[in-house]
């Protein structure tokens, strides 16, 4: 540990790694909730934060389970599950009257097409409004899925027992990962009515 009179600890959660405070402060001074995106291994929230001087609150909170509720079968951190849960925390918000807010990515590097990227598309695509630029949005097919289904395709053909290993989960909750766009637009319908 360092030691001397000019020697200052640095916050705890600057320490944990869990808080940049100068990013923090732009988004808080925009006046604006925050439209929060955290993705782990095999999950993603979302949240609708406000912040208030004694502390911050959350409005919504929508995440990967919300997901599965409502009859998802596939992976629950990709690209369309990031963008239909990005249109369900969009249509919530708007009807909690919460009609804007900004994206607040975390430690997430934003990279052109990422998840990130696919939430926010589906919040603005709900009705949200969230300053953005079309450019860091993932492209319609692979919102979709259609990545996905036309490997699992060429997988299933050329190398099957691959094809098994690396699709078991969906292939155990009774989703064939060529039938991932069909799938997604069937939880859209359902999350547009929910």
């Amino acid at each position: 540990m360092a030691h001397g009179p000019n020697y200052k600890v640095k916050l705890r959660r600057i320490r944990e790694g869990k808080t940049r405070y100068p990013k923090r402060l732009k988004l808080v001074k925009s006046g604006k909730p925050r439209l929060v995106v955290r993705k782990g291994l095999r999950n993603i929230i979302v949240q609708i934060i406000e912040y208030r001087p004694e502390s911050d609150v959350t409005l919504l909170s929508v995440s990967s389970a919300d997901l599965k509720r409502l009859g998802w079968k596939g992976y629950t951190a990709n690209l369309p599950a990031a963008y239909l849960l990005g249109y369900l925390a969009g249509k919530r918000a708007l009807e909690r009257g919460v009609k804007e807010a900004v994206l607040d990515i975390g430690f997430t590097t934003p990279v052109r097409g990422a998840v990130v990227f696919a939430v926010l598309k589906g919040a603005i695509d709900a009705g949200l409004d969230v300053p953005h630029s079309e450019e860091a949005f993932p492209s319609e097919d692979r919102i979709r899925g259609e990545h996905v289904a036309n490997y699992a395709k060429q997988l299933k053909e050329n190398d099957p027992e691959r094809y098994k290993r690396q699709f078991s989960r969906y292939l155990e909750r009774g989703l064939a990962p060529e039938d991932l766009p069909k799938h997604f637009e069937e939880i859209l319908e359902k999350v547009k009515a929910a």
